[in-house]
């Protein structure tokens, strides 16, 4: 258990930020899913809209350090390849 006053003020920091960053990856997890969905389903127009979303969430957890570039990156390039099944 923290001893100190500052200690005690960054566990509950630590408490608001973990609670904050899973609300945003499972965020992320369901705009995936739901971008999928759409290219199985076949609705183009949904689809693209899904993924614009979904690539815009993923840009974002990889500029605050949520997740590494370089695998919001990979997410998107594999999003973009499955739209482009669609045409």
């Amino acid at each position: 258990m923290a001893n100190t006053k500052s200690a005690l003020k960054r566990v509950r920091q630590t408490e608001v930020r973990t609670e904050r960053n899973r609300a945003d990856k499972t965020r992320m997890k369901t705009l995936r899913k739901k971008t999928l969905s759409a290219v199985a389903a076949g609705d183009a127009p949904t689809a693209a809209s899904a993924a614009s979303t979904y690539a815009s969430a993923l840009d974002k957890a990889a500029k605050r350090n949520l997740i590494h570039p370089n695998k919001a990156a990979n997410l998107k390039s594999k999003t973009a390849k499955a739209l482009a099944s669609l045409a």
